[in-house]
């Protein structure tokens, strides 16, 4: 499935590729999107949204442009990606929107499709949103136009359902937890989801002013989350991203636990619990250390390119359960449709809670391997199949056998390549991707 953003860089103003947007666009979008769900049978789309200033107008604008193409809305108000996700199924919605930058700062904001399953919206729809996108706005006859309510109860729906992820007889009683919300969606849903399942809860991160989203919080920036876990003497930290799809942990002695770690221990207690079905998935980044502490404990092991919708499509193809992104993005399709952050910290707590085990002790059946990235700047159209490239791959390749890994790949946002290199031994890790680094400067140079 696709996924689709149009940022703003300023709040007002914005890119899509390189065109400037505007609210009017915005408004466009919406009708656009109004007409394309209208032909496909659909009448009623939930909008949701992060705490970004932009979020007020962006909403009005996606509104009103849904309105005049004549299908109702109904607004949830602040929420979670992976809420939306949920509501739009429960609540039998054609389409969900959320208005959200996810990790970015303020000033960018965008838009993201749910279908009526809570999965990201086809590619086909969204292709076919873009063609009318390009039509002249007409709005239907008044008395065709759709209308607007508010969900009061959005949050509460919500809470219920992340806490129905877990065993009903599980509590977190005993367990202190930091809960960082990133000044995000989730400021006043996740701390209250492990207050009501019996857990002392210190809440950071949950003081929104539209300005300070992600702002040095949240999963992208973990330090202040680390520093509260040790001077409160907590069992764990839990950090998520402005809109809640993401999760990074902090384990009791301030140790950044990522996705990768997370992923490995929520498989771990699947397998246990006999709850694991298919392979687990991770992306061309994921940790060798992953994959191999995976293969002592017998289960399947795949990596597809990096981006959450290629995990999902590979979760579908296959018939798995789990799967996620060392940045944190993981899926848990036995629980929800999408990537959540809650959900999966609930999933790795349960497993703490299963096991009588710290966070610490879980995580210490997956050994990271020293990993190496560095951007070399290329020109366009540079050759990664280029002769002298592949022979210096097929070198390191041999000279780390068994004990590590290479990835050459091209950004696909700016004109470098990205040379990683991942081993058991750090020397040789940083060794090795400087030399390969150095044969993609001279290939580039000519």
């Amino acid at each position: 499935m696709a996924e689709r953003r149009y940022f703003g860089t300023d709040g007002v103003r914005g890119r899509v590729g390189e065109e400037p947007i505007t609210a009017r666009f915005m408004l466009q979008l919406g009708w656009a999107a109004g007409r394309v769900l209208s032909r496909h049978g659909g009448g009623r789309v939930v909008i949701g949204k992060d705490t970004r200033i932009s979020g007020y107008m962006f909403e009005s604008a996606l509104e009103a442009g849904l309105a005049a193409a004549g299908v109702d809305v109904l607004l949830l108000g602040p929420m979670p990606t992976p809420a939306i996700a949920y509501l739009t199924r429960t609540m039998h919605a054609d389409a969900g929107i959320v208005i959200s930058a996810s990790h970015n700062p303020y000033y960018d904001n965008g838009v993201k499709f749910f279908s009526a399953t809570g999965h990201k919206l086809p590619d086909e729809v969204e292709e076919e949103i873009e063609r009318e996108l390009d039509q002249p706005m007409r709005t239907v006859d008044s008395s065709e136009l759709g209308k607007a309510g508010r969900v009061n109860d959005a949050v509460g729906r919500y809470i219920e359902f992340c806490k129905g992820t877990i065993p009903y007889h599980m509590n977190f009683n005993g367990l202190k937890v930091v809960v960082d919300s990133a000044n995000g969606a989730t400021y006043h849903i996740a701390p209250q989801v492990f207050e009501e399942l019996g857990a002392q809860v210190e809440a950071i991160g949950v003081e929104p002013d539209g300005l300070n989203i992600n702002l040095d919080c949240g999963s992208t920036r973990p330090a202040r989350l680390q520093q509260k876990v040790l001077e409160s003497g907590a069992d764990i930290g839990v950090a998520l991203d402005g809109d809640g799809d993401r999760l990074i942990m902090v384990d009791h002695k301030g140790e950044v636990v990522d996705g990768d770690e997370l992923l490995y221990i929520i498989a771990r207690s699947r397998q246990q619990i006999r709850r694991l079905r298919g392979e687990v998935v991770g992306t061309l980044m994921s940790n060798l250390g992953l994959e191999h502490a995976l293969q002592k404990l017998d289960i399947p092991f795949s990596r597809t390119k990096v981006g959450d919708r290629y995990v999902m499509e590979r979760l579908q193809a296959t018939d798995s359960v789990l799967g996620g992104e060392s940045s944190g993005h993981i899926i848990c399709l036995d629980c929800t449709t999408t990537g959540d952050g809650i959900i999966s910290a609930l999933q790795v707590v349960a497993a703490m809670e299963e096991s009588g085990e710290s966070l610490n002790a879980l995580k210490s059946g997956m050994r990271k391997y020293p990993q190496q990235l560095i951007n070399v700047p290329v020109g366009e159209g540079f050759d990664l199949e280029h002769r002298q490239l592949r022979q210096a791959v097929a070198e390191i390749e041999a000279e780390l056998a068994e004990r590590g890994r290479i990835l050459l790949r091209a950004s696909g946002t700016e004109p470098v390549i990205r040379v990683m290199v991942e081993g058991q031994d750090a020397d040789e890790v940083a060794r090795l991707a400087g030399q390969l680094a150095d044969v993609v400067r001279e290939v580039a140079a000519g």
